[in-house]
């Protein structure tokens, strides 16, 4: 099967995590455009399907027409211009999702604008055929990402909802961690089904959730419906991949801490929805006095900035259950935007900081913190 060249898009700082993954599915990586959130790489159209249904860590999956550099947006145009569209079939509508970021003259509308149009005279003087556009419900989308001054034109496999959409968030917490984020966390720890793990501040559930996830094999698209590339093409490979998946009845040590009642409850009910109910104890308790001993590995995403009104209360949050995991566990993985309260209160109760990465997250610069007590 020939080769393609692909790129995907994955949380900015993430991108070492995602490449290991990426290798793991039988993609070669090209290039790795760190903290930009995207990666280049090859491999053939099963691959394509491998990384849209197994990847964890993975937002979107394009299959890459170019990646050119610009100065304005008659260069965007002549870009898109010059590219090849005939793998659209005459009767088939497309639409243009654009991004944008960095400083521009013109805005992400006016991207959309620009490259739409150039395709459609593209496949005009192609084919002879005026493309239909269909912003609702597309048979195709293209992405135009435009970062700072490179422009990025895919073929999106994946579909307006992102991988990150797993299916089983059937209760909105108000501040949710990404399921990407939250299986990034756990590949970063040291976890495995061998070892027990605490989130103490466990929200609706997502780290655990996807830890037993991970832990039993369960494919992280199970629940999803649609793929964008079964519109373009045939759906044998997924249904391959789906009937060769398999997945693993094993026992973990999965322990989720909620101080409010309505978020436990939510986080039972996305766990029963991602069908690993069975493999995690949810408890309503206090994340600054736990009555829990021997654990080997925490992760957990505590409040922040508009989820907790005031500074005092986060940095008594922070001391409080920081200081309470001393006699817990060796190993603690937090992600938390307010990353100069919880550094300041780590080394004062006198843990070590392994490392700090930094990621984007939710728009915010936010810092993983792997501790050692």
């Amino acid at each position: 099967m020939a080769e393609e060249s692909f790129y995907v898009t994955t949380t900015p700082g993430l991108e070492f995590i995602s490449a290991r993954e990426i290798e793991k599915l039988g993609g070669r990586i090209e290039e790795i455009r760190r903290g930009r959130g995207r990666i280049f790489l090859r491999g053939d159209l099963e691959l394509m399907v491998r990384l849209n249904y197994l990847s964890r860590t993975l937002e979107r999956v394009m299959i890459l027409l170019t990646f050119d550099e610009f100065e304005n947006l008659d260069d965007i145009y002549k870009i898109v211009k010059n590219l090849s569209f005939d793998f659209i079939k005459p009767d088939q509508s497309f639409a243009v999702r654009p991004l944008r970021v960095g400083q521009h003259e013109f805005t992400s509308l006016d991207v959309g604008r620009v490259v739409g149009q150039a395709i459609i005279d593209s496949y005009l003087e192609s084919r002879g055929v005026r493309l239909r556009v269909n912003l609702d419900n597309p048979d195709v989308i293209i992405r135009a990402d435009v970062i700072f001054n490179e422009l990025y034109v895919g073929l999106d496999t994946t579909g307006d909802a992102a991988l990150h959409k797993r299916g089983y968030r059937v209760y909105d917490h108000p501040a949710p961690l990404n399921p990407t984020i939250a299986s990034s966390l756990v590949m970063i720890s040291s976890w495995n089904v061998e070892k027990s793990l605490l989130d103490p501040m466990c929200g609706s559930g997502t780290i655990l959730i996807e830890s037993a996830m991970i832990g039993r094999d369960i494919p992280p698209q199970k629940l999803r419906k649609e793929f964008q590339f079964l519109r373009i093409y045939n759906g044998d490979m997924l249904r391959d991949l789906i009937e060769s998946s398999s997945e693993r009845d094993v026992k973990m040590k999965l322990l989720g801490i909620e101080k409010f009642r309505k978020h436990l409850r939510g986080a039972v009910l996305n766990s029963k929805k991602a069908g690993v109910y069975d493999t995690i104890d949810f408890v309503q308790g206090d994340a600054t006095r736990m009555c829990v001993k021997d654990v080997d590995v925490m992760i957990t995403n505590p409040p922040y900035g508009m989820r907790i009104a005031r500074k005092g209360i986060i940095e008594n949050l922070y001391r409080g259950f920081l200081k309470c995991s001393k006699d817990i566990t060796d190993e603690i993985i937090v992600i938390t935007a307010e990353h100069k309260i919880l550094r300041e209160k780590a080394l004062d109760i006198g843990y070590s900081i392994r490392d700090e990465i930094k990621v984007k997250y939710g728009g915010l610069d936010a810092v993983i913190f792997i501790l050692k007590s």
